[in-house]
């Protein structure tokens, strides 16, 4: 999960700005394990050096505020370029694990 994490987290942002306790609820509601904040942030934090994420501080209602996260116009290409290289990545594993690998190199 921890390799995936990356790819999975611009995902989750790719439809609109969300915080860190949303965002872990999203991915745990698609069967993608329990991300922790610790594990969260400091992700989301080199994003945003990075320049794939923006943050600002939101007002709760009634209670804390809550730091949001957007992606910017490079999240969304880094978040192409990670699916394109998922893709055949999840390829060539599924290739290595049902055996039909490298059947024709001898």
């Amino acid at each position: 999960m921890r390799a995936a994490l990356g790819i999975l987290v611009l995902r989750a942002l790719e439809a609109g700005p969300s915080y860190g306790y949303a965002i872990i609820s999203d991915l745990a509601a698609h069967g993608l394990g329990t991300v922790k904040g610790g594990t969260l942030y400091p992700l989301l934090t080199r994003y945003e050096r990075a320049g794939y994420v923006t943050a600002e501080w939101r007002a709760g209602d009634g209670g804390p505020g809550r730091k949001y996260f957007s992606l910017t116009e490079s999240g969304r290409e880094a978040l192409e370029r990670l699916r394109g290289s998922w893709r055949l990545f999840a390829s060539n594993a599924d290739d290595y694990l049902t055996g039909t690998a490298g059947k024709d190199l001898g």
